[in-house]
C-alpha cells in the first residue's frame, strides 16, 4: 500500500514539474498550453493530414531541442511522420518520412546539421503528420516528448487520433496557384479545394511582411517589395499549410 503511495506521489510530482519547466506547447494559433495534456483530433479523412503545434522556451536559457515520437497505438496500416524547425524557417524546418522513423519510439537526429537553438522567449514548429489507412478504421494515440537528448524527457503532448466510418472523404486536395510568377507589379492567387484560406508572406531570412486572408481568388500589389525572393504561405481549414515561393524582379 506504501509502496503504491509513493508511486502515485511520485507521478503527482513529475507532472507538477512538467507544468513548471518553461515550456509551453499549443496548438499553432491557438493559445491553450497542452504540456502534459492530451490533443484529440478527428481525421477529415484517409488521406494524411498534418497536426501543427507550437513549443515555446520560457526556460531563461536557449536550448537545442530534440522531439520523440512513441507510438502508443495505432491500427494497422496507418502511418505518421513529422517536421521540426525553428518557427522563422520559411521551409518548416526538417522533415521526416515515416519509413526514416522506422523505430519506435523514434527521436529526431542530434548532427549539428538539423539542430536548432531556440532562444528563450522563441518557439519551434513541430508538424505531426498522421495517414490513416484506406478503410482501417479506429483510434491512434501518439506521445510527442521534448528533449535535449532523447532520454531525459522535459515535456510532453498525447495526440489522439479518431478517424471514423462517418468521415466522407475530401474531394479535392487543397491547392494554390501564383502567377506570374517571377512578378514585377502584381500576383494572383487562385485556391483550389478550399473556401478560404490565412495568408503570411515572409522574405528570405523569415521576417512576416503581411498577413491576409483570402477568399477564393485575390490580386496582390508587390511593386513596392524589393526584388529577391519571398515565401507565402497558405493555411487550410484542417491545419495543413502549403508554401509557395514568389520571385519579385523589377
Amino acid at each position: 500500500m506504501m509502496k503504491s503511495l509513493f508511486l502515485i506521489l511520485t507521478l503527482s510530482v513529475s507532472v507538477i514539474s512538467f507544468a513548471q519547466n518553461g515550456i509551453v506547447i499549443h496548438v499553432d494559433g491557438q493559445t491553450t498550453d497542452l504540456s502534459g495534456a492530451t490533443y484529440n483530433v478527428v481525421a477529415p479523412s484517409n488521406a494524411s493530414f498534418d497536426i501543427p503545434l507550437d513549443v515555446e522556451n520560457h526556460t531563461g536559457a536557449p536550448r537545442q531541442w530534440r522531439i520523440t515520437r512513441l507510438r502508443i497505438d495505432a491500427p494497422a496500416g496507418w502511418t505518421d511522420a513529422l517536421c521540426w524547425g525553428h518557427a522563422t524557417d520559411p521551409f518548416g524546418g526538417t522533415c521526416y518520412s515515416s519509413a526514416q522513423m522506422n523505430t519506435n519510439p523514434w527521436t529526431t537526429p542530434g548532427s549539428q546539421a538539423v539542430l536548432f537553438t531556440l532562444n528563450d522567449g522563441e518557439y519551434g514548429k513541430l508538424k505531426a503528420s498522421v495517414d490513416p489507412a484506406d478503410g482501417v478504421y479506429g483510434t491512434a494515440h501518439y506521445r510527442y516528448y521534448v528533449s535535449a537528448n532523447g532520454v531525459n524527457y522535459s515535456d510532453s503532448i498525447d495526440v489522439v487520433v479518431d478517424y471514423l466510418a462517418s468521415v466522407k472523404p475530401i474531394k479535392e486536395d487543397a491547392a494554390v496557384t501564383i502567377y506570374p510568377n517571377p512578378s514585377s507589379e502584381s500576383i494572383s492567387i487562385q485556391l483550389a479545394g478550399m473556401d478560404q484560406s490565412n495568408l503570411k508572406m515572409m522574405d528570405a531570412v523569415g521576417n512576416v511582411i503581411m498577413k491576409e486572408t483570402i477568399h477564393g481568388s485575390k490580386k496582390l500589389n508587390v511593386s513596392d517589395l524589393s526584388n529577391g525572393v519571398y515565401f507565402l504561405v497558405f493555411e487550410t481549414a484542417n491545419g495543413k499549410t502549403i508554401t509557395k515561393k514568389l520571385v519579385v524582379r523589377h
